[in-house]
C-alpha cells in the first residue's frame, strides 16, 4: 500500500508518502515547505496569509515529493489529509487541494486528526504490526512484533495550540483527560520570546537562551509561577506565567532588561516552569491510570530539556514505563505522520468520497 498524505494544518505546507509492505512502513519522500521566515515579522501565524501561501506552495510540494518518491501516481492507493484541528483557512486548502487529487486520480482519501498524528509519529519507524486476519483486527489487537505493552499508554500533546493529556487504551481509542484552559504551551514560549525581543518561533529561541544560561555570576534570582501544577486535574494554564514574565519585565531597569544575563536567565526560568508542570501532571496521570507507556508528541517535544528531564523522572514512577517520543523531525508539523495515521484509520475503515470530506477547526480527539 502507498499513501499520500497533506497537512496544512497551520503554517507548514506538507506532502508525503508512505509505503507499507509486509507490514513495514517507508517513507518514501516527506516534503515540508516552512513559511517561518514570512510570519516571522508578525511575530506568529496570519492565517490569511498562511493560507495564500498554502495555495501556491501546494502545487510546488506535490511535484518534488512525487520526483523524490518516484511512484507513479496508478500505484497510489490512499490519500490521507488533516481535516482538523488547525486554522480554519489553511485546512480548507489543504482538504480541497486533496479533494481535487482524489476526483482526479479516483483514489479515496481518509480524513485524519491532527492529534492523533501526532500520537502515531512514534510509531513511522518503530512500530512493526502482526500480520492481521483481517486489517480492522490487526488495528483492534494494537499488538506489535518488538513485545512492548504499549497500553493503557498516557500521550502528552505540546505544540503552539494544543497542551494535552490523552489515555489510550489502543489506536482510535483515546480519552482526553486534561487540556490547556488558555494558552497553549507553545503560544506561552512565542509571546515570552516576543516580550524578551527574541523573535518567533519563541520555542527554540527561548531554548538557545536557556543553554547560555550560568547560575554564577549574577545579582538577581528570578522565581517564576508553576501554574495549576498542584490543582487535583489534568488541566494546564500558561497564560498566568506569560503575565508573570510580562511584570517582571516591565518591573526592572530598561539596563537589566537589555542585559543578556537577564534575558538568560528568565528564558531558562520560563522553560523550566513548562517542563515542570508537564512531567508533572504527565506523571501524575500516568500513576493513576496504570500507564504501561508515556508518548509525547507535538513540537514543543522537540526541546532538549524536556526530552533530557522526562528519562530520571521515569524511573522514579515505574522503571519498566515505556517512553517513547518521536525524533524531532516528526515532533514538528509534517505529513508523514499524517500519512501513519491515516494507515490507522484505514484499518479502520474510514475511507470517504471526496464529496463527503469537510474541516474541522476544533477537532477533537
Amino acid at each position: 500500500m502507498i499513501i499520500l498524505a497533506i497537512d496544512t494544518s497551520c503554517d507548514d505546507t506538507c506532502i508525503a508518502i508512505l509505503k507499507i509492505k509486509d507490514l513495514r512502513f517507508k517513507i518514501l519522500s516527506n516534503i515540508v515547505s516552512s513559511q517561518v521566515k514570512i510570519h516571522a515579522k508578525y511575530g506568529g501565524v496570519y492565517p490569511t496569509l498562511a493560507k495564500r501561501e498554502h495555495q501556491r506552495n501546494l502545487p510546488i510540494v506535490l511535484k518534488k515529493t512525487l520526483k523524490k518518491a518516484n511512484p507513479s501516481i496508478s500505484k497510489i492507493d490512499l490519500i490521507a489529509v488533516t481535516v482538523g484541528p488547525g486554522l480554519e483557512p489553511c485546512l480548507w486548502t489543504g482538504v480541497n487541494f486533496a479533494k481535487d487529487l482524489s476526483q482526479k486520480w479516483k483514489k479515496p482519501i481518509i480524513p485524519v486528526n491532527h492529534i492523533e498524528a501526532h500520537i502515531a509519529a512514534n510509531f513511522i519507524k518503530d512500530l512493526q504490526l502482526t500480520r492481521p486476519t483481517s486489517p480492522a483486527s490487526e488495528l483492534a489487537g494494537g499488538r506489535a512484533t518488538h513485545n512492548l505493552q504499549l497500553f493503557p499508554a498516557v500521550c502528552l500533546i505540546v505544540s503552539g495550540g494544543h497542551t494535552q493529556l490523552i489515555l489510550m487504551s489502543d489506536f482510535g481509542k483515546y480519552k482526553i483527560l486534561g487540556e490547556t484552559r488558555d494558552d497553549a504551551a507553545g503560544e506561552c514560549f512565542d509571546k515570552v520570546a516576543r516580550i524578551l525581543g527574541l523573535g518567533y518561533p519563541g520555542g527554540p529561541a527561548i531554548e538557545k537562551q536557556a543553554e547560555k544560561f550560568k547560575v554564577y555570576g549574577l545579582r538577581f534570582k528570578i522565581r517564576l509561577p508553576r501554574p495549576m501544577i498542584h490543582q487535583k486535574n489534568f488541566d494546564f494554564s500558561f497564560s498566568g506565567l506569560k503575565t508573570a514574565v510580562l511584570y517582571d519585565f516591565k518591573n526592572r531597569p530598561v539596563k537589566v532588561r537589555k542585559s543578556k544575563k537577564y534575558v538568560q536567565e528568565i528564558a531558562a526560568e520560563t522553560q523550566q516552569a513548562i517542563i515542570d508542570v508537564l512531567i508533572f501532571k504527565t506523571l501524575k496521570a500516568a500513576k493513576k491510570y496504570q500507564a504501561k507507556t508515556i508518548i509525547l508528541g507535538g513540537g514543543v517535544t522537540a526541546n532538549d530539556e524536556l526530552r533530557k528531564q522526562f528519562n530520571p523522572k521515569l524511573k522514579t514512577l515505574n522503571s519498566k514505563l515505556n517512553f517513547l517520543v518521536p525524533p524531532k523531525i516528526f515532533c514538528t508539523d509534517n505529513a508523514a505522520m499524517v500519512a501513519m495515521a491515516g494507515y490507522f484509520n484505514y484499518l479502520k475503515g474510514k475511507r470517504k468520497n471526496w464529496e463527503n470530506i469537510k474541516v474541522n477547526a476544533n477537532l477533537k480527539i
